[in-house]
C-alpha cells in the first residue's frame, strides 16, 4: 500500500478526532458514561453499509467504541481508504474506533478453505493437519502467515494507532476439545529433531493425544505448540509497538492444549472465551453455567480493565435479544470490564438494541458496585493443569446454579467443596492431584475412587441434594433457600449478594443469611444485587 494511502487515512482520522466524544484512558480504551463497564461492538463495514442507521442506534444504546476488521487470513478485505472513511463517520457519530485482524483464520474442519480467506493459495498458506492425518484450514501456523500479519499491522499502525485484537480465534487447535498443534510432516520432523526423538516417540505422542494423558512427551509437544504461537504473537506485537496495543481473542476454555500459554498474555487485552452463541446452546441452565465457568477461568490470568467479553451471536439472528441481554451478567459476575458484541460479517437484528440498551445500563450500574470485589464461598471453581493441558471442553459447572456462593481457585484448597472435571478427576484418582483438605466432587467418568471425595451426577437434582446436606455446615454463608437454578455470588468485602435467575420465568427467591431472610422476585433471566445483607 503506497504512502499516499496512509496520508489519506491520517488526514481522515484528523477530521474524525475533532468529533469524537469519548476520552481515552491508558491502553486506548474509551471511558463510557457508566465508568466501570464499557460497551464495544465488533462490526463489519459491510454491516454498516447495509444499515445506515446502525451507528446512531448502537451509540444511543450505550456503545462507546466500534472495532473494524479489514485484514483476514492474509487478505485485505477493505481498502485503507474505505476504512478511513468509516473511521471518520464513526468519529462524527461520537464513538471511538479500533481494529481487529483475523491472523490465522477460523477452522473449517475440512480441506476447503473458509470463504473469507479464499484464495489462500495466492498467499502460499498451508492447511493444518490433525493427529489422524486429516487436513483443515484455519488456526494453523506456517510461514508466511506471521510475516504477512506483521506487515499488515505495520500498515494499520502507520494509519491508525490504537488497539488491535488478533481475533477469531488466536489459537492452534481446531476446537476447544482438541489437543492442538499441526501434526504435518514439517512439524513432526522439527519436533523429533528438537528433542532428539525417534519414530517410536512420535507413535507414543499420538497415543498420548488419543488417550488424553499428560505424559512427558505430550507435555513437550504442548510446550512447543505454545512457543510457536507465543513467538508469532511476540513478533506481531513488536511490529505494533509502541504506537499500538495488541490483544488476543481466546476461545471458550482456551488454554495450553490449544497453544495458548496463558501466562504469556497477562499484560495484554484479552477476550475471555465464550461459546454459547445461539439460543439452543445458551438456553439450557448448563449452557449459562458453562459460559460463566469459562469467563471466570480466564479472569485468573488478566486484570479486569484488560478483560473483554466475547458476547457473540452466531448465526447473527439465532441468539435472542433476551438471551444476549442475559449474557451481560456473565461479565458482571466475572468483573470483565469491557463487553464486546460481535456477530461476524452480518449484524444481529437492529431491534435487539431495544432490549440491550436498558440491560446494558442496568449491568453497568450493578457492575460499578461489585467491581474489584471477588465472589467467595464454600463451592470452589477449579480448572486444573490436566484440564488445561489434555482435558476436554466439558467443565463441571452446574454447581454454580445451586444457589450456594462459590469462589475461583487456581489450586486445591483446604476447605469447602471443589468440583472436578473429568481430566482433573482422573489425575486425582491416579494420585497426581492431591487435596489438602477440600472435599472433591466429580462426575465419576474415570470409574475410579476419588480420594477425599466422591462421585455425583452433574444434575440439578444431585446438586440440590448436596446443598441440603451441607446447609448445617454453612454457618454465616448466605444461600438461596429455594431449589431453583440461580447463581448466588457473594461479595463480603462490599456486603452484597448478586443473584442471577437462570430460568426463563419469574422466580420468588429467599436469601438466607445468619438466620435472617430477605425475599426478592427476579424476572426471567434477570439479576438483582442485594446490598447490606449483614
Amino acid at each position: 500500500m503506497p504512502l499516499s494511502r496512509r496520508r489519506f487515512f491520517q488526514q481522515s482520522l484528523a477530521v474524525a478526532s475533532t468529533a469524537c466524544i469519548p476520552t481515552f484512558e491508558a491502553g486506548g480504551q474509551e471511558e463510557s458514561a457508566a465508568g466501570i463497564r464499557r460497551y464495544n461492538l465488533s462490526v463489519s463495514i459491510d454491516a454498516l453499509k447495509a444499515d445506515p442507521g446502525l451507528l446512531e442506534t448502537v451509540r444511543d444504546a450505550g456503545v462507546s467504541s466500534l472495532w473494524l476488521a479489514c485484514f483476514f487470513h492474509g487478505k485485505w478485505h477493505h481498502s485503507v481508504e474505505e476504512v478511513a472513511e468509516w473511521t471518520r463517520r464513526i468519529g462524527e457519530a461520537g464513538m471511538g474506533v479500533h481494529h481487529i485482524t483475523v491472523p490465522l483464520g477460523h477452522p473449517s474442519f475440512t480441506d476447503k478453505a473458509p470463504d473469507y480467506s479464499a484464495p489462500v493459495s495466492h498467499s502460499g498458506w498451508k492447511p493444518g493437519t490433525r493427529p489422524d492425518g486429516k487436513t483443515y484450514w484455519g488456526v494453523s501456523l506456517h510461514p508466511p502467515a506471521t510475516q504477512q500479519n506483521v506487515e499488515a499491522l505495520r500498515e494499520i499502525k502507520a494509519a491508525d494507532p490504537g488497539t488491535v485484537f488478533l481475533d477469531d480465534d488466536f489459537r492452534l487447535a481446531p476446537s476447544p476439545h482438541d489437543i492442538g498443534g499441526c501434526f504435518c510432516e514439517e512439524h513432526r520432523e522439527e519436533f523429533l529433531r528438537r528433542h532428539g526423538y525417534g519414530e517410536g516417540q512420535w507413535t507414543e505422542l499420538l497415543e498420548a493425544v488419543r488417550e488424553r494423558r499428560l505424559t512427558p512427551i505430550l507435555r513437550a509437544w504442548v510446550e512447543d505448540v505454545g512457543c510457536e504461537l507465543t513467538d508469532s504473537f511476540t513478533r506481531q506485537r513488536k511490529a505494533a509497538q509502541p504506537e499500538m496495543e495488541l490483544g488476543i481473542m481466546v476461545m471458550y476454555l482456551g488454554s495450553e492444549k490449544a497453544g495458548i500459554r496463558l501466562s504469556d498474555y497477562t499484560d495484554v487485552p484479552f477476550r475471555v472465551g465464550e461459546l454459547m452463541f445461539d439460543d439452543a446452546s445458551f438456553s439450557p441452565v448448563k449452557g449459562k453455567t458453562d459460559e460463566l465457568f469459562s469467563s471466570l477461568f480466564h479472569r485468573r490470568f488478566v486484570e479486569p480493565e484488560r478483560a473483554y467479553s466475547e458476547t457473540t451471536a452466531w448465526p447473527p439472528d439465532k441468539l435472542s435479544a433476551a438471551n444476549m441481554a442475559a449474557k451481560l451478567a456473565v461479565s458482571t459476575i466475572s468483573d470483565v470490564r469491557n463487553t464486546m458484541f460481535m456477530s461476524g460479517i452480518v449484524a444481529f437484528p437492529r431491534t435487539h438494541w431495544e432490549t440491550l440498551g436498558p440491560a446494558m445500563r442496568k449491568q453497568a450500574q450493578t457492575h460499578r458496585q461489585v467491581a474489584g470485589h471477588k465472589p467467595v464461598g464454600p463451592f470452589k471453581h477449579f480448572w486444573g493443569e490436566h484440564s488445561r493441558w489434555v482435558g476436554d471442553a466439558n467443565p463441571f459447572s452446574l454447581f454454580m446454579a445451586a444457589g450456594v456462593p462459590f469462589e475461583v481457585t487456581d489450586r486445591l484448597g483446604t476447605d469447602g467443596w471443589t468440583f472436578l472435571s473429568d481430566a482433573d478427576a482422573r489425575a486425582a484418582a491416579e494420585g497426581k492431584l492431591a487435596s489438602p483438605g477440600t472435599s472433591l466432587l466429580s462426575r465419576g467418568a474415570t470409574g475410579s475412587a476419588l480420594p477425599n471425595g466422591r462421585h455425583i451426577e452433574e444434575s440439578l437434582e444431585a446438586l440440590f441434594a448436596v446443598k441440603r446436606e451441607i446447609l448445617p455446615q454453612l454457618g454465616n454463608v448466605p444461600y438461596v433457600r429455594e431449589e431453583v437454578p440461580v447463581v448466588c455470588a457473594w461479595y463480603p468485602t462490599t456486603n452484597a449478594v448478586l443473584l442471577w435467575n437462570l430460568t426463563e420465568k419469574p422466580q420468588k427467591l429467599t436469601l438466607v443469611f445468619d438466620r435472617r431472610e430477605r425475599e426478592t422476585t427476579l424476572s426471567a433471566l434477570d439479576t438483582a444485587l442485594l446490598s447490606g445483607i449483614a
